[in-house]
């Protein structure tokens, strides 16, 4: 397995985040994660990239134990990640985001990251737009961007937070069809959303969760048939 989340649990004070979850992610699968909001999904993506810590468990990755090392340290063993909210270096070009994420992420060296921006700007379609401000981009191209810069730290895990939300449905569509050749190279993906037939149409399994807690984990059309998974979070009464 690629990546394996043991226990992983998180609490601020009273308020339990996620209680004990554990899972594993084989070598090229991408991993759907479903849940109400408020139900600890995010903050699962953030105790796998470190930028939380875990209270107690463990993230092994790539046979490597993660769980004490810093952000910076994971990406560079291989876990990329998008956020929610895109927050480019709006004053940068986006060809320059792309080798700052790339020297930095990936710790490669300036001439090497020129070289994996340029690819990555075919791969996402952003090559048209390599010296536009970051900031000036549409939703859809920021979060193209958010992807790109991913992918410039050389991911072996690419962590997608909401990479579809408030987007319409063909730039959803664009999207997923970036997702699906990213899939065919060969990355790994764990891939948090609300789209559903978005998420549905590309991921191997799913993994719902609720009130910080795994509620069921399989293929994606018996999870999606669970009635317990039903009565969380499509809201019909098992």
């Amino acid at each position: 397995m690629l990546l394996q989340v043991d226990n992983a649990s998180k609490s601020y004070g009273a308020l339990k985040v996620t209680q004990g979850i554990s899972f594993d992610v084989a070598q090229g699968e991408v991993l759907g994660i479903l849940g109400p909001n408020g139900a600890g999904k995010t903050t699962l993506f953030n105790l796998i990239s470190g930028d939380v810590p875990l209270d107690s468990g463990a993230v092994v990755f790539d046979g490597q134990n993660l769980t004490k090392l810093a952000p910076h340290q994971r990406c560079r063993a291989g876990v990329g990640r998008s956020y929610q909210v895109p927050h480019p270096f709006g004053n940068m070009t986006v060809f320059e985001n792309l080798v700052t994420a790339a020297c930095f992420g990936a710790e490669l060296t300036e001439k090497e990251a020129r070289l994996v921006a340029e690819e990555v700007l075919e791969a996402t379609e952003l090559a048209a737009l390599a010296n536009a401000p970051a900031g000036s981009m549409t939703l859809l191209n920021r979060k193209r961007l958010e992807l790109a810069r991913a992918l410039a730290t050389k991911p072996k895990l690419l962590l997608l937070d909401e990479i579809a939300g408030g987007l319409t449905e063909p730039e959803s569509k664009t999207l997923v069809e970036e997702l699906r050749r990213i899939k065919m190279d060969g990355t790994t993906m764990i891939w948090i959303e609300h789209v559903v037939h978005a998420l549905l149409s590309i991921a191997d399994r799913l993994l719902v969760i609720n009130f910080g807690e795994k509620l069921a984990l399989g293929e994606p059309d018996v999870v999606m048939n669970d009635p317990v998974v039903k009565k969380a979070y499509m809201g019909v009464d098992a």
